[in-house]
């Protein structure tokens, strides 16, 4: 689904990230975690195209997008991928239905089609009773999960997710952890997660760590040591 080979990427004089190599399995959940500044969220809008490497290529879908113009990506962006941040990022002037169809729109989408998506997410999501509030008019957990339908609503292959869980209560985090899942097993995305959410982490079918722009390698157990037997073994001494 997800292959990322050699991927390099500074800003100046600053290497953010000095080398990846990841694979990710289509329907995983994954978690990416690391301390600030480990290029955790570099790698993401990466991967996700919102910027491009330096060096490396990405495949997702079998499909090289670091060889797309432009338009290219935009239309791929579009129609394969789906993103949620941490504050929501839904605009104030517009329902939760609106917001949800946004990027239905931007892709040609009929406007027939495009709310009858939105409403069978709506229902999903619990918030069947919310698609004409404005986000003024919402919590904090149902504008995040109105973020999350909008990510849905073209069904694209991969949802990648900013931290999508900080500015959540520890219900609402609940909540929305379980939302990937129920997601996963409903509609087959791949979820690639930035978090410092321990809980979420822990989780998730896989955690990648990150330090100083590289993943950490995960610490293997060390098989038990075996005795070395003598050269010249003498027969034991029956008493």
């Amino acid at each position: 689904m997800i292959d990322v080979k050699g991927i390099t990427k500074s800003f100046g004089s600053l290497q953010v990230l000095k080398g990846i190599d990841l694979h990710i399995d289509k329907g995983e959940v994954v978690s990416i975690v690391g301390p600030s500044g480990a290029g955790k969220t570099t790698l993401l809008q990466i991967i996700g195209t919102l910027d491009r490497p330096d060096e490396g290529s990405i495949f997702v879908d079998s499909i090289d997008i670091t060889t797309l113009s432009q338009r290219a990506l935009s239309d791929f962006r579009n129609r394969h991928l789906g993103f949620v941040f941490q504050f929501h990022q839904l605009l104030p002037e517009f329902t939760a239905i609106e917001n949800i169809m946004i990027p239905a729109f931007i892709g040609g989408t009929p406007r027939a089609k495009a709310e009858a998506r939105a409403k069978e997410l709506l229902q999903f999501m619990g918030l069947t009773d919310r698609a004409g509030h404005k986000p003024a008019e919402l919590s904090g957990g149902e504008k995040q999960r109105i973020a999350v339908a909008r990510a849905l609503v073209n069904n694209p292959a991969v949802i990648l997710a900013d931290e999508p869980s900080g500015s959540l209560d520890t219900h609402n985090k609940q909540e929305l952890h379980q939302l990937f899942f129920d997601l996963r097993e409903r509609f087959g995305q791949t979820f690639v997660i930035v978090t410092h959410d321990e809980q979420l982490a822990t989780l998730t079918d896989r955690t990648i760590h990150m330090r100083d722009g590289l993943l950490e390698t995960p610490t293997q157990p060390t098989p038990p040591t075996q005795p070395t037997p003598p050269t010249n073994p003498t027969q034991p001494t029956i008493p």
